[in-house]
């Protein structure tokens, strides 16, 4: 177990802290359909560098999609996945970008304090009355790209406007889960380039495959018996929560 964990850059505590975030951010991920990410990045980065948890959640989230999309793929709503994927294209090597050049703390603040606006935007009942339309879904898919690149933060604004959108919630829910595998997949080849995914990323990554497949069962069972509202309202919730956890971790240093 030494020689996985030293090919993998871990030590013992950080394997085991991993673990135990990687479950409970599959749990979010299989009932949500985003998230998970987000969770790993804000937890990990208080004991590894961004630079070593960034790239690691972007492979967990090809596998967590590739896990999820065969049982939703039905519900994905293709228009607006195409607008948001297309700005995500156009806004992830900016992240990537940022990444390396501004501090992290920066990005995470101003990135939650987004959210949180919006989510109590959204906490007071505000929806779409009409399908958002194809510039809305592009402009968003660039700043979810940017924040995806930068810190991980992509599935926070696609969710917050699928969330706004007049679509059902497992539509809402898929179209997340394939967006995320697409934009994990873009993600993870810019971060290839950047010199941000090396041999050690991978076997970081392969260390919390099993972990995250079982939060995403206990997940999935939970969102099968929820009712719609019941998906929106906890959806909200954990972007709230994500928001402020983002805000204090940046203010505590």
């Amino acid at each position: 177990m030494s020689a996985v964990l030293g090919a993998a850059g871990l030590t013992p505590v950080e394997f085991a802290v991993t673990v135990c975030v990687v479950l409970i951010a599959g749990v979010v991920r299989g009932f949500a359909g985003f998230g998970m990410s987000a969770i790993i990045v804000l937890a990990l980065s208080m004991i590894m560098a961004p630079s070593r948890v960034v790239p690691v959640a972007m492979l967990l989230e090809i596998a967590a999609s590739l896990r999820m999309l065969p049982s939703s793929w039905r519900d994905v709503d293709g228009r607006l996945s195409t607008w948001l994927l297309a700005g995500s294209a156009i806004g992830m090597p900016i992240g990537a970008w940022l990444l390396l050049t501004l501090p992290v703390p920066v990005m995470r603040l101003a990135l939650s304090i987004f959210v949180l606006g919006i989510c109590l935007v959204l906490w007071r009942g505000f929806r779409l009355k009409r399908h958002p339309s194809a510039p809305w879904g592009l402009a968003v898919g660039v700043f979810s790209g940017t924040a995806n690149g930068a810190a991980s933060f992509g599935g926070q604004p696609n969710a917050l406007f699928l969330l706004s959108a007049p679509i059902p919630a497992a539509a809402v829910r898929a179209t997340l889960v394939f967006i995320g595998l697409i934009t994990a997949v873009y993600g993870s080849a810019v971060f290839r380039l950047n010199g941000l995914l090396t041999e050690e990323t991978l076997w970081r990554a392969a260390l919390f495959l099993l972990p995250m497949a079982l939060g995403i069962a206990l997940g999935q069972r939970s969102f099968s018996s929820s009712r719609p509202e019941t998906y929106r309202h906890v959806a909200i919730l954990l972007l709230t929560g994500l928001a402020i956890a983002g805000v204090i971790r940046t203010l505590a240093g």
